[in-house]
């Protein structure tokens, strides 16, 4: 599982870089290319939704706190410990 619990202190961060797609598309066409080729290597490789993701975070009592833009269509995601405990 992607969160686990000993990722994060009581007062912990959880941070994802990387690029990803919003409720299921792509930030940009250059995203779209990569997920497709990471695709063509092994169908389970791509990039990821941050709202499936968030829903991960959720089922272990983390929630998205902060969606940083970086360079070259990137994002830093932040999950924090929050009120919705698995």
């Amino acid at each position: 599982m992607l969160f686990k619990r000993r990722l994060t202190g009581k007062d912990g961060a959880f941070c994802l870089y990387g690029p990803f797609k919003h409720k299921g598309g792509y930030t940009s066409e250059s995203n779209k290319a990569f997920d497709q080729s990471l695709k063509s290597q092994a169908p389970h490789m791509g990039i990821r939704d941050v709202e499936a993701l968030s829903e991960l975070a959720k089922a272990v009592g983390l929630q998205l706190q902060d969606d940083v833009a970086m360079p070259a269509n990137n994002e830093l995601l932040v999950f924090v410990r929050g009120i919705c405990e698995p």
